[in-house]
C-alpha cells in the first residue's frame, strides 16, 4: 500500500474492501465444488481424480456447480450481495474467470487411481450377448418344441377334480395288488384326458375310439388272471395303446414313439397342473374353502354313523369291511407314493390330450433307390434258398413221426427242438430283411412297383411256410414234453409274426396307409387273446390231458402255476390232486386280499377248494409226479428255463 493518502473517502475504501473480500470468497466456494484451486494456477494433487468425480457424476455433478455460487453467496453474509456503483473496476480480479474455465473444460477422467469409486453393477454396460440365451429373453425350446401345436390352455377344474380322484383311488386300492382297482383307477384318468381334450377342442377319431377301447379292455385282464405274466404285458400293452389315443399317430415313428409318449409328458404335466391349481386358489378361495368344510362334515358323519351300524350289526360290519379299503399307518408311504404316481399319471394324460405331441411329424427319409438288378437279386436267391427248405420240410413234417425218424435219425421232440428256435429267428430275421428292401427298392415307374411287390410278396408267403413249420415242430415238442410258459410264449410271438406277415401281403394289395396301425392293433390284439385264454390254465390242461394218454406228469412243475391253473388241477386223482393243490391251500389261508384286489382266477380257485377241501396225504407228495425217467436219458430241455 502507498504512504501518499487516498483520494478516495474512508467509507469507499471500506465498501471496495468489503466488496473484494467477497469476490474472493465468492470464488474459493466455486473453485472448492469443481475441485480446482481458487489461486488458478494449477491443480493441486488429487485435482483431477476430482474432475473425474464430478464427470462420472454427469448431470448431477453439473447442478452442484450451479447451485455452489448461491451457496457462496449465502455464506458471505448481507454485505456480499451489495453491489453498489462505486465498487471498482479492479474488484473483480482474474480468479473467477479462472475459476469459470476449470468448470466449463475439466480434466479428463482417470480409470484407475486410489481414489477412483467402483462403478455399481447396475451402472455398467452389458458386456456382451448372452450365447445361452435366445432373442427375447425365452429359453431355448426342446426338442418336442415342434411337434407340440402350441401351449396347452389352462386345465379346467373337471379335469383337475379327475386327477385328483385319480390320485385318491390309486392310494387307496392300488396297495393291495393289482385285480378290478387297476380298471377302476384308469376311469377317472380317462375322465381327465377327455376335459383337457374338450377343451382343447379335439374331435374322437375313430381310430382313437379304438386305442381308448383296446386299452380299457386290456386292463380287464387284472381282474380275469391271477398269472403275473400276462397281467403284465396287458398293462404295459394298455399305457402303450393310451397313449396312442392321445397323440393319434399314424406312421411308423408315430406309432412306435407315440406308444411311449406318456413319459415326456411328465413334467409339462406338472408345471401345467400347478398353474392351474395356483390359478384356481386365486380366484376361488372362498369356493375351496366351502368345499374343504364340507367334505370335513361329510367325513366325520360317515365315521361316526358307519361305526355305530357296524357295531350294532355283525352282517354290516363284514360288509362294511370288505368295501373299505384297509389302511394302516405302517404302509403310510407306500400309500403316498401310489397318490403321486396316480397324480402325476394323470396329470400326464391330460396334458398329452391337451397338447398332443405330433409324433408324425419326424419323418425318415427313404433310401437310395437302386437299379432293377442290384436290389432283385439278392432277394430272388434268397426266395429259392426259401422255397428249396420249404420243399424238405414238407416232405419231412407231412410223413409223420415214422418219415422224421427215417430221413433224420432224430425222435421227433429232438427233431423239433433243435429246429424250433432257428426257424423263429430265421421269421423275425425276414422281417428285417423286408424293410430294409423297402426302404431301397426302385421307385421309377408302375413296373418297378410290380417288381417290389412280385418279389417281396413271394418272400412273406414262402415265410409263412416257414412259420407253420415252426409250430409245428413246437407242437411236436409240447406232445412229448408237455406245454410249459416259454413255450406257449414263444408259440404266440412266432404265431403273430406270421400275422404281420399277412398284414404285410394284404399293404401290398390294397396299400400301405394302415400298415403300422394294423400292425400295432395286432399285437394288442394277440396280447388281449393271450390273457383271456389264461396261458396257466391252458398248461394245467394240456399236462391233465398228458398224464391221461401218457401216464406221467410233472407235479413239481404244476405247483408254482397261478390260481388260474386249479380248475384243471382239481381234475386230478389222488393224491396227485392233493399234491398239487396243497400249495394254493396255504397261500390262501395265510391272507384274503380285498375285492378290488382279487381277480376271478383266484376268487375261482378258492371256491374250489373250499368245496373240495384238500387232503393230508404226507409224505407222498415226494414220491408221486417226478419225471426223472421220462425222457429215457435223452438230453433235457436246455432252453426251458421253467
Amino acid at each position: 500500500m502507498s504512504d501518499q493518502p487516498s483520494d478516495q473517502p474512508p467509507e469507499a475504501s471500506r465498501r471496495a474492501g468489503a466488496s473484494q473480500e467477497s469476490d474472493d470468497a465468492r470464488a474459493e466456494a466455486s473453485a472448492s465444488a469443481v475441485g480446482t484451486p481458487a489461486s488458478g494456477s494449477g491443480p493441486e494433487p488429487g485435482g483431477e481424480d476430482t474432475s473425474a468425480d464430478a464427470r462420472a457424476g454427469g448431470g448431477a455433478r453439473h447442478d452442484e456447480v450451479r447451485v455452489s455460487p448461491g451457496a457462496a453467496k449465502s455464506a458471505t453474509g448481507p454485505s456480499a450481495g451489495a453491489t453498489p456503483a462505486s465498487v471498482p473496476p479492479q474488484s473483480t480480479g482474474p480468479a473467477p474467470r479462472r475459476s469459470a474455465d476449470a468448470v466449463s473444460a475439466p480434466a479428463p477422467p482417470r480409470s484407475t487411481g486410489p481414489d477412483v469409486p467402483e462403478v455399481p453393477a447396475y451402472l455398467r454396460a452389458p458386456a456382451g450377448p448372452d450365447v445361452w440365451q435366445r432373442p427375447g429373453g425365452r429359453p431355448a425350446p426342446g426338442p418336442l418344441s415342434r411337434l407340440r401345436p402350441g401351449p396347452p390352455q389352462p386345465i379346467q377344474p373337471a379335469a383337475l377334480w379327475s386327477v385328483l380322484a385319480t390320485g385318491l383311488l390309486s392310494a387307496l386300492l392300488l396297495g393291495d395288488g393289482l385285480g378290478l382297482n387297476l380298471l377302476l383307477v384308469s376311469v377317472p384318468a380317462a375322465l381327465a384326458a377327455f376335459f383337457a381334450a374338450r377343451t382343447a377342442g379335439r374331435r374322437l377319431r375313430p381310430w382313437t375310439a379304438v386305442w381308448a377301447v383296446g386299452g380299457l379292455a386290456l386292463l380287464a385282464i387284472p381282474a380275469l388272471r391271477d398269472a403275473g405274466w400276462p397281467v403284465f404285458l396287458a398293462v404295459v400293452s394298455a399305457l402303450a395303446l393310451g397313449s396312442l389315443a392321445l397323440h393319434g399317430s399314424r406312421s411308423w415313428p408315430g406309432v412306435l414313439l407315440g406308444s411311449l409318449g406318456l413319459f415326456p409328458a411328465v413334467a409339462g404335466g406338472l408345471r401345467w397342473g400347478w398353474r392351474g391349481v395356483r390359478d384356481r386358489a386365486d380366484d376361488s378361495r372362498g369356493r375351496v374353502r366351502t368345499v374343504v368344510r364340507s367334505t370335513v362334515v361329510a367325513v366325520v358323519l360317515l365315521l361316526v354313523f358307519g361305526a355305530l351300524f357296524a357295531s350294532a350289526d355283525a352282517a354290516f360290519a363284514d360288509l362294511l369291511g370288505a368295501l373299505t379299503p384297509d389302511i394302516s399307518v405302517g404302509d403310510s408311504p407306500w400309500r403316498v407314493f401310489l397318490f403321486a404316481l396316480g397324480l402325476v399319471g394323470a396329470l400326464a394324460a391330460a396334458y398329452s390330450a391337451a397338447a398332443p405331441v405330433r409324433w408324425d411329424g419326424m419323418t425318415v427319409r427313404p433310401g437310395k433307390a437302386r437299379n432293377r438288378v442290384e436290389w432283385a437279386l439278392p432277394l430272388i436267391l434268397l426266395d429259392l434258398l426259401f422255397a428249396a427248405f420249404i420243399t424238405l420240410q414238407l416232405v419231412v413234417l407231412l410223413g409223420g413221426y415214422d418219415k422224421v425218424a427215417e430221413k433224420t435219425g432224430l425222435l421227433p421232440a429232438e427233431y423239433a427242438r433243435q429246429g424250433f428256435w432257428q426257424l423263429l429267428w430265421a421269421t423275425v430275421l425276414t422281417l428285417i430283411v423286408i424293410a430294409l428292401a423297402l426302404r431301397w427298392a426302385p421307385r421309377g415307374g408302375p413296373r418297378d412297383r410290380t417288381l417290389v411287390r412280385s418279389v417281396l410278396g413271394v418272400l412273406c408267403a414262402l415265410t409263412l411256410v416257414v412259420v407253420a413249420s415252426a409250430l409245428r415242430r413246437m407242437d411236436l415238442y409240447v406232445d412229448a414234453f408237455g406245454l410249459t410258459r416259454l413255450r406257449i410264449s414263444v408259440a404266440a410271438v412266432e404265431l403273430w409274426l406270421g400275422v404281420v406277415l399277412i398284414l404285410i401281403i394284404a399293404a401290398g394289395v390294397f396299400g400301405a396307409r394302415l400298415l403300422p396301425r394294423a400292425v400295432a392293433a395286432s399285437a394288442a390284439v394277440g396280447v388281449l387273446a393271450f390273457g383271456l385264454l389264461s396261458p396257466d390254465g391252458l398248461i394245467a390242461e394240456q399236462n391233465v390231458a398228458r398224464y391221461g394218454s401218457h401216464g406221467s406228469i410233472d407235479i413239481q412243475y404244476l405247483k408254482g402255476l397261478s390260481a388260474d391253473a386249479v380248475p384243471a388241477l382239481d381234475t386230478l386223482p389222488e393224491p396227485l390232486r392233493s399234491c398239487a393243490l396243497e400249495s394254493f391251500r396255504r397261500d390262501f389261508a395265510v391272507s384274503r386280499a380285498s375285492w378290488y384286489a382279487t381277480s376271478w382266477g383266484e376268487a375261482r380257485a378258492r371256491d374250489i377248494l373250499e368245496d373240495h377241501p384238500v387232503k393230508d396225504v404226507g409224505l407222498q407228495c415226494y414220491d408221486v409226479g417226478r419225471e426223472a425217467d421220462e425222457r429215457d436219458g435223452r438230453e433235457e430241455d436246455s432252453y426251458d428255463p421253467y
